[in-house]
C-alpha cells in the first residue's frame, strides 16, 4: 500500500477518535465471561481486537454486531467457555495472547495460541512464569515462545511482586485469579494501565487497590454481571494527531472523547513540559473512565529528559514522542525504555534506524534515545513500519514535514490498531 502525503502547511479541524484498543480487549473478554448480556458501543474494529472477539467466538460465545463499533455480547459466564476446535490466531496482537493465556489456564480444556510471525517472536516468559506459579500447565518453543499450548488445570492462589510494571501481565494473573482456590496479590514497581482493574469492579468484583497494591480476595462462587460499556477514544491513537498539531505549522486540531486515565496519559504530561500548546477541555467520567476533548496547536517545542515512573504511562507513545523530539529545540533522553525491546518490533533500534534516514541526529541507547533537534526531515526516501503499527503511523505523521515526501513498506500494519488513520489525517487537510 503506497500512500503518499504532500508537505502541509497547515492541518485544521475536528476528529474523533476510534475506541481505546485496551478497553475494547478487555470489554470482549469480560462481557464474554459475565452472566447476561453486555453491549458495547464504541468497539475498536481493527485487527488487534477482532482477533480478540473471534477467539471467543471460537470458545462458543455469541457476540453479534448490532450496528458499526457496537456489538452485543450474550455471555457464557465463568464457567461457560467451550474447548475451541481450532488453535486460535492472534494475530500480531500480544494483549489477545498474554490475556487469552491467563484465562485459558484456567479452563477445563485444552488450546493452542498462535500468532504472526512478529508475535511468535515475542517471548511469554513474563505471563508463563507467575501462572506456572498458580499450577497452570503452559508449553512453548523453547519454553516461552508460541506457540502456546495450555492444558487447563485448577489454580492456586498467588503473592506475587511483577519484575516490570506491565498491564498484560497484571491483567492475565487477575483473569487466572477469577478461578484461582486463594487470594491474588500483586505488587507493582510503578504503575501500569488500570484498566482491568476497573472493569472487573464494573462487573463485580470485589477487588481492593492501593498504589500499585492489588488484592483480589478469594471468592468460592464469583459472577459477573453483564453491563452497558461505552468505549472512549484511544489516547495511543489520539497522539499521533496530538503530535501533527504540535509540529506543522499553523495547525489547530480539536480532538474529541478521549481516555485521559493517568495510567495512560504520560504524553499529555510530557507535551506540557516540552511547551506544547494543549488544553484539557470537558472533562467528564464515562463508564468509570476518564475522558476529555483535547485542543492542540503548533508550537515551538524544547528537548527534555522523559524517564522513571512516567514511562509505563507512555510507553506506546515513545516512537511518536521520538519524532516530536526531532523538532524541538535542544537535547531530548528518553531513559528506563527497554521494554520497547519487545514490542511488535525493536522499537529503539527501528526508530533510530528511520528517523537517521530522515536526516534526525539520534542516539541509541540500550534503554532508550537520546535525539537532537530541530532537524529538518529531508523524505525522497523509503522507510520502513518493520510490521509495527506505531512506527508506521509514527513515518505518516513525519511524512507531513517532508520536502519530497515518503515511501514506506508494510504501511499496511497501520490496520492492527487504527484502519482509519488516513482517512481522518486528510479530514484535516
Amino acid at each position: 500500500m503506497d500512500l503518499h502525503i504532500s508537505k502541509q502547511k497547515q492541518l485544521k479541524g475536528e476528529v474523533s477518535i476510534p475506541g481505546d484498543k485496551s478497553i475494547s480487549h478487555r470489554s470482549i473478554i469480560l462481557g464474554s465471561l459475565a452472566k447476561g448480556r453486555t453491549r458495547v458501543q464504541g468497539f475498536l474494529e481493527s485487527e488487534d481486537c477482532l482477533n480478540t472477539l473471534r477467539a471467543f467466538r471460537q470458545m462458543g460465545v455469541e457476540i453479534r454486531k448490532v450496528q458499526p463499533t457496537e456489538y452485543l455480547i450474550t455471555g457464557s459466564g465463568l464457567y461457560g467457555l467451550k474447548e475451541p476446535d481450532q488453535v486460535i490466531d492472534c494475530g500480531n496482537s500480544g494483549t489477545s495472547m498474554r490475556l487469552l493465556t491467563g484465562l485459558l489456564a484456567a479452563q477445563k480444556f485444552y488450546s493452542v495460541l498462535t500468532g504472526d510471525d512478529s508475535l511468535r517472536n515475542r517471548p511469554m516468559d513474563r505471563v508463563i512464569e507467575p501462572l506456572s506459579r498458580m499450577g497452570a500447565q503452559i508449553w512453548g518453543r523453547s519454553g516461552y515462545y508460541a506457540p502456546l499450548s495450555i492444558r487447563g488445570t485448577g489454580l492456586n492462589g498467588l503473592t506475587y511482586t511483577l519484575p516490570v510494571a506491565s498491564a498484560q501481565v497484571k491483567s492475565a494473573i487477575l483473569l487466572a485469579g477469577l478461578y484461582a482456590d486463594g487470594d491474588i496479590q500483586i505488587s507493582e514497581p510503578g504503575y501500569s494501565r488500570d484498566h482491568t482493574e476497573r472493569m472487573l469492579k464494573g462487573f463485580g468484583i470485589e477487588l481492593k487497590k492501593e498504589r500499585t497494591q492489588i488484592l483480589m480476595p478469594y471468592e468460592k462462587e464469583r459472577v459477573l454481571e453483564a453491563q452497558d460499556i461505552c468505549v472512549p477514544g484511544d489516547i495511543s491513537s489520539a497522539a499521533f494527531f496530538i503530535a501533527a498539531g504540535l509540529i506543522v505549522p499553523g495547525s489547530e486540531i480539536y480532538i474529541k472523547n478521549v481516555g485521559i486515565n493517568s495510567t495512560r496519559s504520560g504524553i499529555l504530561e510530557v507535551i506540557k513540559r516540552m511547551g506544547g500548546n494543549l488544553k484539557i477541555l470537558n472533562q467528564h467520567l464515562e463508564g468509570g473512565e476518564p475522558v476529555a476533548d483535547i485542543l492542540v496547536k503548533s508550537s515551538q517545542l524544547r528537548g527534555v529528559t522523559i524517564a522513571g515512573e512516567i514511562i509505563p504511562t507512555l510507553i506506546d507513545e515513545l516512537p511518536i514522542i521520538a519524532l516530536l523530539a526531532s523538532q524541538a529545540e535542544g537535547e531530548t533522553v528518553i531513559s528506563d525504555a527497554g521494554e520497547l525491546r519487545v514490542k511488535e518490533t525493536d522499537r529503539i533500534k527501528a526508530m533510530v534506524m528511520e528517523l537517521t534516514k530522515l536526516g534526525v541526529e539520534i542516539i541509541e541507547k540500550p534503554d532508550g534515545m537520546i535525539i537532537h533537534g530541530p532537524a529538518t526531515l529531508t523524505g525522497g526516501c523509503m522507510v520502513d513500519s518493520h510490521g509495527d503499527h506505531r512506527i508506521a503511523m509514527t513515518m505518516g505523521i513525519a511524512e507531513l514535514l517532508t520536502r519530497e515526501g515518503l515511501t514506506m513498506k508494510d504501511r499496511q500494519s497501520i490496520n492492527t490498531s487504527f484502519p482509519q488513520f488516513y482517512e481522518l489525517l486528510r479530514s484535516l487537510m
